[in-house]
Parts: structure tokens; sequence; C-alpha cells
């Protein structure tokens, strides 16, 4: 009855990076980039995202599947989106000569439209002409900043797509909330938020637009919904009801997708030896 969201484990975890290893290949990418860089003669640093640090930052990777859950959050924050996690200021973006911003973007300065990022993987690439050469040496498709992600995440033609199992993800929420069962335990949340004064709500991802708190997603009033919200999850075990019929549906789809699901398993492995051996 009611698990708290960082208890849950679902099938498509097991093909999901941590927040630690998100910021590991966020670290990787930008090592392949600046690789890619000196090989043009230009020493260069990708600024780092900010970390996320902080009271919010333990890992809990569903805690937002199913609307705010906890109590605690509830009461402090609201609705309001990673309270409490505190954010650094993004560093400086590095000055960079034409040539250099050319190599990095595959993309003269000053040249209108998108830059072509050319072909999805790193073995296609190799063999790509971008039509742009700096120092007399070809700049990759995409310039060093794609380059370093399809070294990363697209190194050869069979590479599984990196949103695969997010898409598997969102299918089996989406089949979930369709299920009966959790059907039923959201029409006894909606009745219980109703007798509480919120009346019109049928799902939790439909508080902030129903009673407008979308200026104010952390003040008084969005605490006071918030609260009730989650104790009417509590009351109707929402929770336990929803993650259990996800992650039926995400154990269906992972054995329809075994194949593919087995292949990026072994690719992202890879991605993390790679990580590892960049650091």
């Amino acid at each position: 009855m009611n698990p708290a969201t960082a208890s849950i484990s679902l099938p498509m975890d097991a093909y999901t990076d941590s927040d630690a290893e998100r910021e590991r290949m966020g670290d990787a990418q930008r090592r392949l980039t600046a690789q890619c860089m000196a090989r043009y003669g230009f020493s260069y640093e990708q600024p780092a995202s900010p970390a996320t640090g902080g009271a919010a930052s333990k890992e809990d990777r569903h805690q937002n599947l199913y609307g705010v859950v906890d109590p605690a959050y509830a009461a402090a924050y609201g609705y309001a989106p990673d309270a409490g996690r505190p954010r650094a200021p993004r560093p400086p973006v590095p000055q960079l000569s034409d040539s250099a911003s050319t190599v990095l973007f595959g993309q003269r300065p000053g040249d209108t439209g998108k830059a072509d990022p050319g072909p999805a993987s790193d073995e296609e690439a190799q063999k790509a002409d971008s039509g742009l050469t700096v120092g007399g040496q070809q700049v990759p498709a995409g310039g060093c900043q794609r380059e370093g992600y399809r070294k990363l995440y697209a190194p050869s033609k069979d590479s599984v797509d990196l949103l695969f199992t997010f898409g598997l993800a969102s299918e089996a929420h989406t089949r979930a909330q369709e299920d009966s069962r959790v059907g039923a335990v959201l029409k006894k949340w909606s009745d219980c938020m109703a007798k509480a004064g919120y009346s019109g709500i049928a799902s939790p991802y439909e508080v902030v637009e129903k009673l407008g708190l979308g200026s104010d997603q952390g003040g008084a009033r969005a605490v006071a919904a918030a609260t009730k919200d989650v104790a009417c999850k509590r009351e109707v075990n929402l929770v336990g009801v929803w993650a259990a019929a996800e992650a039926a549906y995400q154990k269906a789809l992972a054995e329809e997708h075994a194949e593919t699901l087995a292949l990026y398993k072994t690719q992202r492995d890879a991605r993390l030896k790679l990580a590892a051996s960049l650091a």
C-alpha cells in the first residue's frame, strides 16, 4: 500500500541511466568533443551543466511520474518543480574564433539555416563529406559537437535510438493510465479531491491547470491543494495500483521487443565502459 516512488522498480529501469550515470555520460560527451577540437588545434572545454545537488537530489527516478506524492514535499513546496534543488549559474560559454566555431558546430558563422547534423551514426559519418574544411582538414558532419554525440550514442549503423526505451516506457504509461483498474482508482481520487472542494479534476496532471496555479505553484493555495492531493492519493493507494499496472505493461513490451532491448543493453554497457575510459 502507498509505496514510496523511490522504492518502485519498473522493467525499463534496467535500461535507464541514473542521475549519476547521466552526469557521467555528459562528461564523456564533452571530453569526446574536446578531443575532436584538439585534432584541429583548438583547446576547447565545453561548459558542464549545473550539478543537480541539494535537498531533492536523492535518486528517485519516478518521483514525478504520478504527480506530487510526497507529503513533506507537498507541504513545503506545493507543486513547484525541483524546489529545494539549488541551481548553480551556468558557466559562461567560451569565446570562439570563426574557425573554431566552424569546427565545433559544423557551420560557418553567419550562415543562415540549421547546420546539417550529417549521418546518424559515427560509422557512416566517417565516410561523409561535410563540404567544410578548416586548416586543410575536413570538418566532421555536424561539427565536433555532433561527432562527440555520435561516438558515444551512435557509433555504428546498428545503434539503437537513444530514445527507444523512453518510447516504450511512455507507451506503457499511457496504456496503464487507460487501464480500467487505474481508471477506477483515479475516479476515487477525483471524488476525494471533490469532497475537499477541488471538483472537476480527473487526473493528477490536471491540478495545476484546473486550479489556475501556473504562475504560483509554490504558494499557499498550491500547498493546500498539493497536501490534499497527496492525502487522497494515499487514501486510495493510487501510486500502488498505477505502478503495478505500469509494471505489467512494461513487462509485456519488454518481452515483445526483447531482441532490440538486448542490443540496446549491450550498447549501453559499451557506452558506460567508454565513459569510464575517458574519466
